[in-house]
């Protein structure tokens, strides 16, 4: 190899190396002052933001004091304005307090002559009324008196006109109210009322069959009575037999069998067994028909078998004259319409009304009174607790639960105490007659009292010198006060007190 290349190459590599080096430094320079440009110019970035913000907030706190200044010299002058407004009322009121001043002197002027003009009144009126009472002869008491007299005659007048529009207007208010409620009820409700019930007595065409009735030593009679487990009393009217017993379909037994007897002529033990014993089949089929009758009729349905027997039985039962039967059926028909009408349960009304007087059907086999031995017969077999409730209710014995035991006892006293319902002694009817005219007349100042429409009203005639309007009210009200107290009465009894002032003069 020449000697000059083994030279010029290592020379050649050395320049390479130190132009590498130069290189990498200038790059390294040229990097370094980049980033140096970048940092710059981020600085810039961020001294530019700075002052961007510091900008804003100084415009927003300028634009706030702006504000602030603005409501501050709204407050000043909100606040002057008061003080102004403050210092003409006190003015105003400095003002009207010299007038008041003022005018108190002015009053108190007038009041001086006020008193004197009131003293020289006083001493005219004693004047005049020294002067009056010369001139009429009369004291000042008794002057006075006479003024009350007349005045009291007058306001006691006026009071009872006062009284009897009052009274007539309630009165008229709650009548018709009252009327149309149960008027309509009644007459959406017809049931016929019989005039004979089962009866006691069987009619014999002559004395001749009663020695028939009886029998060899009375064999007939006594196998009839105990077969059909009632009393026979033959000695009685004379063409009539008496059949006796507690028990009313016993008694509708033996008189269906006694009469069957009297009209077959053929009156033997053997005989009277067989028709007793159709007789009594007769009455059970009547039963259970009219149970099944009026519980149809009532609209009453789903009741057991035992209760529709009872109320069949109910038809062989009467009180004062009173068919049960239907005035069972009544009763529950009124209570569903009364019901109806103030929108109360009809279903409960209904069922109370049929079922209320079902332990009449039973009470001479049961201990204890019609209305609670019907309830526990009624729950006995499931009946629902209010309407068990209404029927233990209606005469009052415990407490009624509902409204629907309210309705039924008022469709019960419709049923029982409409005239016609119920028959009535003679003898007990002229008892209260009379004792309503007696209560009546024993009233100071009444002249005569009368009673009409079958005790129904009472008229009583005061006498006009005694007795004033307002006396008048009273006697009527203390009448029929006493009636309730002291009488029993189906409905109302209506009092009616007349005054009557007469003049009478003659011409001659």
């Amino acid at each position: 190899m020449r000697p000059d290349i083994i030279i010029v190459v290592p020379v050649i590599m050395l320049i390479g190396v130190i132009t590498l080096l130069a290189i990498s430094r200038y790059q390294k320079k040229l990097l370094d002052r980049k980033q140096q440009l970048e940092q710059e110019r981020m600085d810039a970035e961020y001294n530019q933001k700075v002052r961007d913000l510091d900008l804003s907030v100084k415009e927003e706190m300028h634009a706030k004091r702006e504000v602030m200044d603005t409501e501050l010299f709204e407050r000043r002058k909100r606040v002057s304005d008061e003080e102004r407004r403050m210092e003409q009322r006190r003015i105003k009121i400095d003002r009207r307090s010299s007038e008041l001043e003022k005018r108190e002197n002015e009053l108190s002027k007038l009041k001086v002559e006020i008193d004197q003009k009131n003293q020289e009144v006083d001493n005219s009126i004693q004047t005049q009324l020294q002067e009056l009472q010369r001139v009429a002869g009369l004291t000042k008491s008794e002057a006075k008196d006479e003024l009350m007299r007349i005045t009291e005659k007058e306001s006691r007048d006026d009071m009872a006109r006062m009284i009897r529009s009052m009274e007539k207007e309630a009165k008229s208010e709650a009548e018709n109210r009252a009327r149309k409620l149960l008027v309509l009820a009644m007459q959406r409700v017809s049931s016929d009322q019989v005039s004979e019930h089962s009866t006691t007595t069987v009619p014999i065409p002559s004395d001749d069959i009663k020695g028939r009735i009886i029998g060899r030593n009375g064999r007939n009679i006594r196998s009839f009575e105990q077969v059909a487990g009632v009393d026979v009393v033959v000695d009685g009217a004379p063409d009539s037999v008496m059949v006796a017993s507690f028990d009313p379909v016993r008694r509708e037994v033996a008189r269906r069998a006694l009469s069957k007897l009297i009209l077959d002529g053929r009156i033997h033990p053997a005989q009277i067994e067989k028709v007793v014993g159709e007789s009594r089949e007769a009455v059970e089929t009547i039963i259970k028909e009219e149970g099944e009758k009026a519980s149809y009729d009532a609209g009453v349905v789903g009741l057991q078998a035992q209760i529709v027997r009872l109320l069949g039985k109910l038809k062989f039962r009467t009180s004062y004259g009173q068919d049960q039967h239907a005035h069972s059926v009544e009763t529950a028909l009124i209570a569903g319409v009364i019901a109806a009408e103030i929108g109360a349960d009809v279903d409960i009304a209904k069922s109370g009304g049929l079922l209320h007087d079902i332990g009449k059907a039973v009470d001479h086999e049961v201990s204890g009174t019609h209305a609670a031995i019907g309830a526990e017969i009624c729950r006995r077999y499931g009946i629902s607790s209010k309407v068990c409730n209404a029927i233990a209710a209606h005469h009052h014995e415990v407490d009624q639960e509902s409204v629907e035991a309210t309705i039924v006892e008022v469709a019960d006293a419709i049923s029982g105490s409409r005239p016609g319902a119920r028959r009535e002694n003679f003898e007990q009817y002229v008892k209260r007659i009379r004792s309503l005219e007696e209560i009546a007349n024993s009233a100071e100042g009444v002249k005569e009292a009368f009673a009409l429409q079958a005790g129904r009203e009472i008229r009583v005639i005061v006498r006009p010198e005694q007795v004033d309007d307002l006396q008048a009210i009273k006697i009527a009200k203390d009448v029929a006060r006493k009636a309730e107290e002291n009488l029993q009465y189906p409905g109302q009894i209506k009092v009616t007190v007349i005054r009557e002032t007469r003049a009478v003069h003659y011409a001659k």
